[in-house]
């Protein structure tokens, strides 16, 4: 890796309802963007498309570009922890796609989906849900 490459990390936070895609600097405190499937898209149900994640994530690596980073490190997150799904949804693969195509460099790519140890109840009573 390069000294000259300014790095930043890529938050993206995706469910089966939307795609979000935080980028800040290496530290993690300072936004230097944040866009959503909601921001690009004008039908609610599109929100958590591969294609809103693609354009949100094009509108995301042209505002890293102007403000000098060259490279991310990508960590993703779904829903999780006591009821959510483990695994992101389907904007996740495409946005990462888009923002290495976009001439990115893509550092590390990490999972920080929350994972319950103990906690509350899971729902569903003691039976499980019987479909």
């Amino acid at each position: 890796m390069n000294d000259s490459t300014r790095w930043g990390v890529a938050h993206i936070y995706s469910s089966y309802n939307n795609t979000i895609i935080h980028i800040t600097d290496i530290t993690g405190t300072e936004t230097i963007t944040l866009t959503s499937g909601g921001q690009v898209v004008k039908a609610h149900r599109l929100e958590s498309s591969p294609t809103a994640a693609m354009t949100a994530a094009k509108k995301a690596a042209d505002a890293c570009i102007d403000k000098g980073i060259r490279g991310l490190h990508v960590k993703i997150k779904a829903p999780g922890g006591h009821n959510g799904p483990m695994n992101p949804g389907p904007g996740a693969q495409a946005a990462i796609r888009t923002l290495s195509r976009r001439g990115l460099k893509i550092g590390f790519i990490e999972d920080v989906t929350p994972i319950p140890h103990g906690g509350c109840r899971k729902k569903g009573g003691r039976r499980g849900r019987r479909v």
